[in-house]
């Protein structure tokens, strides 16, 4: 995404500045757009040198793998344009440019939107990108190298209508055989072997798991890649890419030629994300090299072979941000784009072991799993373990240490998916303990009454059921907001009460107030103690709703009665003193 390739500091400072690619993947647009480009271009020597027939690339999302992909194309394609390439590392390999710059036909699909709530639309969605890609190439129908029948297999994976609309009509057995047959027809017309580059290949898989259709969209899956990878003769070398490493036996049967490159490989380990040279170069060249540090913490700490790599969906997005606002905050850029079904997974099926582990990550501390990185959607339910497997493969977990047997220890990788995880744990948490709609009443009627011991018992099992923020390097006031957002959640569980968080009362902000309908006000004032002196942080919490006077503002608003509440937290230890 972005061009590593050296900068003077005049024009990091001109007038005309190359635009940051926020969401570009089509690697043309880079030189045509100007837009700032991390130079990724050996990944073709690596890819030439190291020669496999068939190559599976798996990286969590938003780490390059579709620009990648675009590279590709742009430089093995007939007619590709050389001038994408000037100034970028690639062209320092003049001899192996000249042998393969341009020279071979290319077909290249992305699977990313091919998804549906049936089978019959998600099939229709597979067939109009494989129609899409194949209308590239209607120059077949006028080839005088392809016969008559040959033409018509062309004609089989297309159907022009009488407007420039292209209606894609082929079944599913002609989809099967889509990627061979286009193949071969390129072979036959160019008298050069073909290139084969299907990007996202796991999302169909994905996408028919979530919706009922797995063993229909795993068989076409199966087939098509079979035609296309196993027995075809035209086929020069493929690459692809996902998420997952699905396993041989679900669509890879038989293909012997397979070479697996996944985020445990030392092997191509820099081309995928940016790395700790790439980030200096990108913030330097945009003048926002103080802001380091904060990239560091938030979006770095994946580990690709023996490579640290940050996210760069992440960075460009914060420094498009930064260039528009210094002051702006970083942002859950990555988080917010991805689904977080295995996380909620993951804890629907937690037992206390699995909080535990879950509560480590989030504290910073790491945890040793056996991780199989071949497996298929349908094994993701079988165990917790597998799900820990996945959320390896995509991302949300990095290794720091390997173990023999196939063993790692794992982490988070940084801050922002820690917030996530945090996120979640509470959405998690307020969903299981609003079913139990018996306890948390009992709970919440504590409060109006004056009942201290419920309270605080009753808190102190919620602790126990939940998972808490205890990181020594998380701030103060953030583990004081998980707490209070988990106290917040269950007093919000009484539609009839009116709860306030940070309402602004007498000289300051409380925490949390109660307005209740018998006009009884609460006023609560969480701590969290650090030095594990529950009984001073709940003295601390009360002399803060005395001298910000917040009980004043609830009398306000008319409540007869008025209750100051100061909680105390340290880990899964609680302490609720009334004044």
């Amino acid at each position: 995404m972005a061009c590593s390739v050296p900068l003077t500091p005049e024009r990091s400072v001109g007038k005309v500045r190359k635009k940051l690619p926020v969401g570009i993947e089509n690697f043309e647009e880079f030189s045509t757009e100007d837009f700032y480009y991390v130079d990724k271009t050996m990944f073709i020597v690596e890819l030439l040198q190291n020669w496999g027939k068939v190559n599976l690339f798996t990286r969590p999302r938003r780490f390059g793998k579709s620009l990648n992909m675009s590279m590709l194309k742009c430089f093995f394609e007939v007619g590709c344009d050389p001038a994408l390439f000037d100034s970028l590392k690639i062209t320092q390999e003049k001899a192996l440019c000249e042998k393969y710059m341009g020279k071979f036909p290319v077909i290249s699909i992305s699977l990313k939107s091919v998804d549906g709530r049936s089978f019959e639309s998600a099939s229709a969605a597979l067939r109009t990108v494989i129609g899409n890609e194949a209308m590239r190439f209607q120059f077949l129908l006028e080839s005088k190298n392809l016969s008559d029948t040959e033409k018509d297999s062309y004609q089989r994976l297309i159907k022009v209508g009488a407007t420039t609309q292209a209606i894609y009509d082929m079944t599913e057995e002609v989809a099967a055989a889509s990627l061979k047959t286009l193949s071969q027809l390129l072979f036959r017309h160019y008298g050069q072997k073909v290139i084969l580059l299907i990007d996202e290949y796991d999302v169909p898989l994905d996408k028919a798991f979530q919706a009922g259709y797995y063993d229909e969209m795993v068989s076409l899956i199966r087939n098509m890649l079979g035609n296309a990878l196993k027995t075809n003769n035209s086929l020069y070398f493929a690459v692809l890419t996902g998420c997952l490493r699905i396993s041989k036996e679900s669509i890879f049967t038989g293909l012997n030629n397979l070479k697996v490159h996944t985020v445990s490989d030392v092997r191509y380990d820099e081309f995928f994300g940016f790395t700790d040279t790439d980030v200096d170069e990108i913030l330097k060249f945009y003048g926002l090299s103080s802001f380091k540090a904060v990239i560091q913490d938030w979006y770095d700490g994946y580990r690709f072979g023996n490579v640290d790599v940050y996210c760069p969906w992440d960075v460009i997005n914060y420094c498009d941000e930064l260039l528009a606002d210094p002051g702006a905050e970083p942002e859950n850029y990555w988080a917010n784009t991805s689904g977080d079904d295995l996380i909620r997974r993951l804890l629907k099926k937690a037992n206390q072991t699995t909080r535990n582990e879950v509560e480590r990550l989030i504290n910073g501390e790491t945890m040793t799993k056996t991780i199989r990185q071949e497996l298929t959607y349908r094994d993701v339910e079988d165990s917790i373990d597998n799900i820990w497997s996945v959320l390896y493969s995509t991302g949300y977990l990095t290794q720091c240490g390997r173990l023999p047997g196939r063993q790692m220890k794992l982490a988070l990788p940084n801050r922002e998916v820690r917030e996530l995880f945090i996120d979640l744990v509470k959405d998690w948490f307020e969903e299981t303990t609003l079913a139990d709609s018996e306890r948390i009443n009992r709970f919440c009627a504590a409060f109006p009454a004056g009942d201290v011991a419920t309270i605080q018992e009753m808190l102190h099992d919620y602790l126990w059921d939940s998972i808490s923020v205890r990181d020594t390097a998380v701030r103060r006031n953030m583990k004081e907001n998980f707490y209070h957002g988990m106290v917040l959640g269950l007093l919000r569980s009484q539609g009839s009460w009116l709860v306030q968080s940070n309402a602004e009362m007498g000289e300051g902000y409380s925490d949390i107030s109660i307005c209740t309908q018998e006009r009884i006000g609460s006023v609560i004032e969480l701590k969290y103690a650090d030095d594990g002196n529950l009984e001073a942080a709940c003295a601390e919490a009360l002399k803060q709703i005395e001298n910000k006077k917040y009980a004043e503002g609830l009398k306000h608003r008319s409540m007869k009665k008025v209750i100051k509440y100061g909680i105390a937290f340290c880990e899964k230890e609680c302490m609720v003193v009334m004044a």
